[in-house]
């Protein structure tokens, strides 16, 4: 077994107990790969252990590794037992001019953090004739040097977003501070998890709007267990 697979299979082990924790099923939360600092060759094996989410931070980064997984996918000659795709996932601060790029590979993005973002991502998508699935970037742990809405700005800026067309508002995403204290990342992803169910409870953004994004290699169990349906995670894996 290599040394990603074994991580992988730990970081599995890791959300499985911390759902039994919780009382929640383990088919309640998405492990989304974060590809940033990993070869093609290391996605493929997280790839062929079964891993459909990926997720990337920098758009550089996606256009190198993204037809090159599309290619091994399709593939067959090897006799592999693949996916037939994955699903990217953008999870870095997003520049409006990059929107383009991004869109053409990704249907997810989880870091729309500001009304110019959102209407670019919307005329975009109709020029692509496609229906992104975005998520609001919420500043839950108030660290000035982190993107994202601010807590008390999170209900508005979704009321405006909704209305826009070719956008499916799938929930919000947040970042936990960048701290060992356990207390105060908990307490971030709680703030975080009270402005989800304030906005579901609206009910302005529909159907859709169902994801918590938030968990990354150091707080995942954490995240987990304040009601995480997305989690992200990279250096666990790929270290």
């Amino acid at each position: 077994m290599s040394k990603i697979v074994e991580n992988l299979e730990q970081v599995e082990s890791n959300i499985a107990d911390a759902c039994a924790k919780s009382k929640r099923g383990r088919e309640e939360v998405t492990l989304v790969v974060v590809t940033k600092t990993a070869s093609p060759e290391a996605i493929k094996e997280v790839v062929r252990a079964g891993c459909c989410d990926l997720g990337e931070n920098k758009v550089q980064h996606l256009k190198l590794v993204h037809d090159e997984i599309a290619q091994f996918l399709s593939d067959k000659s090897n006799g592999e037992n693949l996916p037939s795709e994955v699903r990217w996932h953008m999870i870095g601060h997003l520049q409006r001019n990059k929107a383009r790029s991004v869109l053409k590979m990704s249907s997810f993005v989880h870091s729309v953090d500001t009304l110019r973002l959102a209407e670019e991502v919307s005329k975009t998508a109709e020029k692509l004739k496609i229906t992104p699935s975005i998520l609001l970037q919420v500043n839950c742990s108030q660290e000035p040097q982190k993107y994202g809405v601010p807590v008390g700005a999170a209900i508005h800026l979704a009321e405006q977003i909704v209305t826009m067309p070719n956008i499916r508002v799938a929930g919000i995403m947040t970042m936990g501070p960048l701290t060992r204290d356990e207390d105060l990342i908990r307490a971030s992803f709680i703030r975080a998890h009270e402005i989800f169910e304030e906005i579901k409870a609206a009910g302005v953004c529909g159907k859709y709007f169902k994801h918590l994004s938030m968990g990354m290699s150091n707080d995942y169990e954490i995240a987990v267990e304040e009601g995480a349906t997305i989690l992200r995670v990279g250096s666990a894996i790929f270290k």
